[in-house]
C-alpha cells in the first residue's frame, strides 16, 4: 500500500511538472504593424498624431509581456522621413531586440535605400534569424515597387513584368502602394527554407504586403511566393501588415494572419505578442487585433 501511494504521489508530480511545462511557450515575441505617425491632421479613420501616444503604451505594454525580442511590419511613418527619428526614439525603449522590415510609406521622399535600412537596423535588405528551432524570415515585399527607386536598375523590368502580369490575370492588386520581391529575392528564401526543412527548424514568415485575405493590397507576385512557399511544410504561417482592417485565411493551407493597423482610430491601440508552443501558435491581440489559436502541425 505504501509502494502505491508513493508511487502515486511521483506520478502527480510528475503530471503537475508536465503540466507546468505545457504553461509556459518556447518562445514569446511580440509584433506591430502600420504606426504611421506623421505630424498631420486626422484624415478619416487615420490618426496620424496619436501613433505617438500608442506607441508608448504599446512598448511599455510589451516591455512587461517578458518577451525574447518584437518584430514590426513597416510603415513606420506616412509621408516625411523627419518623422522617422521621432518614432525611433520611442522604439528604441523596446527592452528586448526589435526586428524590422518596412513598409511602403517608409520610402516617401527616400532616394538611397540604404539609409532606410541603416536607420531600422537591418543587417539586410530581407533576412532571417533564429530562436532555437524556429527560423523567423522577414521577406521585403517593398523591394520591387514604383516607389522603392528602381528605376534604372535590374528591378525595374521586373516591375513592369509583374504588373504586366496581373493585368493580364485580372488581378487587382496592380497599385502603386503595392511592391513585390525580386527573382534574387525568390531565390534566397527558396534556400532558406529548403536548409530549414533539412534541419528540421518551423518557419515564420512575415511581411508588410500580405499574401491573401487583403484583396488589392497584396504583394504583387503574391502567387509566386506562395508557390514557392507552400512546397515546404516548415512553413507554418504568413504573417504581415498593410490591411488595416486586419484579416485571416488559409493560403494554400498555411495560415495567413495580417495584423491591425495601429494608425486607425483616435484612441484604440493595435499590437499582439505571439506565444509558440508545442503544436500551437498563440497571439494575444491587444486594442483592435484579434486574438487568435492557430494549430501548428508538426512541431
Amino acid at each position: 500500500m505504501k509502494k502505491f501511494l508513493i508511487c502515486s504521489l511521483l506520478g502527480m508530480v510528475l503530471l503537475l511538472d508536465c503540466t507546468a511545462q505545457q504553461g509556459k511557450p518556447l518562445i514569446r515575441f511580440g509584433l506591430l504593424s502600420d504606426i504611421q505617425y506623421a505630424d498631420s491632421d486626422t484624415k478619416g479613420s487615420r490618426f496620424y498624431r496619436n501613433s505617438l501616444s500608442k506607441l508608448e503604451s504599446c512598448v511599455g505594454d510589451i516591455n512587461s509581456k517578458d518577451v525574447e525580442f518584437t518584430i514590426n511590419m513597416g510603415d513606420v511613418i506616412d509621408r516625411d522621413q523627419k518623422d522617422l527619428d521621432t518614432v525611433l526614439h520611442i522604439l528604441d525603449k523596446l527592452e528586448q531586440p526589435l526586428y524590422n522590415t518596412p513598409g511602403n510609406h517608409d520610402y516617401s521622399g527616400l532616394k538611397d535605400n540604404r539609409l532606410l535600412y541603416e536607420k531600422l537596423k537591418m543587417p539586410g535588405e530581407y533576412y532571417s534569424f533564429k530562436r532555437g528551432n524556429w527560423k523567423f524570415v522577414l521577406l521585403n515585399t517593398n523591394e520591387v515597387a514604383s516607389y522603392s527607386n528602381v528605376e534604372g536598375t535590374w528591378k525595374e523590368p521586373e516591375l513592369k513584368s509583374m504588373f504586366e502580369k496581373i493585368k493580364k490575370e485580372g488581378g487587382h492588386n496592380a497599385a502603386a502602394y503595392n511592391g513585390g520581391i525580386s527573382s534574387k529575392q525568390v531565390q534566397w528564401l527558396k534556400e532558406e527554407l529548403e536548409a530549414s526543412q533539412e534541419k528540421g527548424e518551423y518557419v515564420l514568415i512575415f511581411s508588410h504586403h500580405p499574401m491573401g485575405c487583403a484583396d488589392g493590397l497584396t504583394a504583387l507576385n503574391k502567387k509566386e511566393i506562395v508557390a514557392t512557399v507552400s512546397k515546404f511544410s516548415c512553413v507554418k504561417a504568413l504573417i504581415a501588415g498593410h490591411h488595416h482592417e486586419g484579416a485571416y485565411c488559409l493560403i494554400a493551407g498555411i495560415p495567413c494572419i495580417v495584423i491591425e493597423g495601429m494608425v486607425e482610430t483616435a484612441g484604440q491601440n493595435a499590437y499582439a505578442t505571439v506565444e509558440l508552443y508545442p503544436g500551437k501558435m498563440v497571439l494575444n491581440g491587444y486594442g483592435r487585433v484579434h486574438s487568435r489559436v492557430i494549430n501548428v502541425k508538426g512541431n
